[in-house]
């Protein structure tokens, strides 16, 4: 196993390098923290997905793991579908330079305007999670004149097996319609004019490292699949959802190809010819990025080490919110007879007790070092805020040799620019 969970980042001389841009000079230009991509390692994960199949498969990547256009437009241009779960995510997507006949549209809290926007543009489809959902659709179509395209996303009560507040497929979580109750729901939304049924979907969680919870989810939307046929339905598409797991410390998830032949294999078996799609979002993004961030400050004490970093919960808060675990390295290695590597608990400036990045690490650390923190391509930016008025970071895209900025460092003339003093 390489020592990396991103397979563009090396050592050379002692530093590390990301495709063939040294990331120490990164930091000293652009400064920190600051978040980096490369585009061979989003390039890969795209390849990933990519099995020959004898009927259409739709990659919808999940926008909210990393909604930076210049991300978005890289994912249009490989002819990706978009998984969206807010007008503004249909709108990023739209501003990216992908067709809104390419977009999925999510979530449990669709508003009125949500949805009017979403017809106005054309998407491919809404994944409808209520009975009163379906109500609302049917009554905003009907008012402009249109049709909704819908699929029901059903809830299989299966246990992902992964951390609960990623979990999003048992009975007790707010997502999706009861399989037990999923017929009498497509009989419902069938009786409705505004809306037009053209699939069926889940997604029971995220960061998944076994197919199990996968084929026990596929088996039971199978399942109901023939059971529609027999009443009458019939769908265009199945959405198996994505939650496909990646490395960060020693998981060994599934590949996507294996997940795809596993679903192409099940339908063969069950004699269907449905288009199949697929939400991964956290399996095409997250190891092809990281943040850097600079040491401020070592602080002894009698219980333990801290390496106090300029980067905080604001800018990454994975780890404060759900303890994840992220690889963390020295972007530069200390001869050991000069800095003795130590454990340290890795924590940052905002001004709470939860504001770590990684507990008990072995590092060969000083003042002044610059760390990369792995893996930090998905839920990571895409989650930060100005907590504590602190500026977000810059992004930048690495391809090859060449370095884009696709995204400015927050100024701080921009943390109050909406806001007024009343006269």
């Amino acid at each position: 196993m390489t020592p990396y969970p991103i397979t563009t980042l090396r050592r050379e001389n002692q530093t590390l390098v990301l495709e063939n841009v040294g990331l120490k000079k990164l930091a000293a230009d652009y400064g920190t923290p600051l978040y980096v991509y490369s585009k061979a390692a989003l390039s890969e994960a795209w390849q990933a997905w990519q099995v020959p199949a004898d009927r259409p498969i739709h990659i919808c990547y999940a926008v909210k793991a990393n909604s930076n256009i210049a991300i978005l437009n890289f994912f249009a241009r490989q002819g990706a579908f978009f998984d969206t779960v807010s007008q503004g995510e249909i709108a990023r997507v739209l501003a990216a330079g992908a067709p809104a006949h390419r977009v999925v549209f999510s979530g449990v809290a669709k508003s009125v305007k949500e949805i009017e926007f979403a017809l106005n543009e054309g998407i491919h489809c809404f994944n409808v999670e209520s009975l009163a959902e379906l109500d609302r659709l049917h009554a905003v179509a009907t008012r402009l004149g249109k049709r909704a395209p819908i699929s029901l996303r059903i809830n299989p009560d299966v246990d992902a097996k992964t951390h609960p507040y990623i979990s999003t497929g048992l009975k007790e979580n707010k997502f999706g319609i009861d399989h037990t109750e999923a017929l009498a729901a497509y009989q419902y939304a069938a009786s409705l004019s505004g809306l037009n049924i053209i699939g069926i979907d889940y997604h029971i969680g995220s960061q998944l490292t076994s197919l199990t919870p996968y084929l026990d989810a596929q088996n039971r939307l199978f399942g109901l699949v023939k059971q529609l046929a027999e009443h009458g339905i019939t769908l265009e598409h199945i959405d198996l959802g994505g939650g496909l797991g990646v490395r960060y410390r020693d998981e060994v998830p599934p590949t996507a190809a294996s997940l795809v032949e596993q679903a192409l294999n099940g339908l063969r078996e069950a004699g269907f010819n449905h288009a199949l799609m697929f939400e991964p979002g956290r399996s095409l993004v997250a190891n092809a990025g990281l943040m850097l961030t600079e040491v401020e400050y070592l602080k002894p004490t009698q219980h333990k080490n801290f390496a106090i970093v300029d980067a905080g919960m604001n800018d990454l808060i994975r780890p404060a919110l759900y303890e994840a675990w992220m690889q963390v390295v020295n972007i530069d290695e200390h001869d050991a007879s000069a800095v003795a590597a130590q454990h340290y608990d890795v924590v940052g400036p905002v001004c709470e007790s939860t504001d770590w990045l990684a507990k008990d690490r072995e590092l060969a650390v000083q003042a002044g070092d610059v760390l990369a923190v792995l893996s930090a391509g998905a839920y990571c930016m895409t989650m930060a805020s100005n907590y504590n008025s602190r500026q977000r970071p810059a992004e930048l895209l690495v391809d090859g040799s060449t370095v884009h900025v696709i995204r400015e460092r927050d100024t701080l003339a921009s943390l109050w620019a909406d806001e007024r003093i009343p006269e």
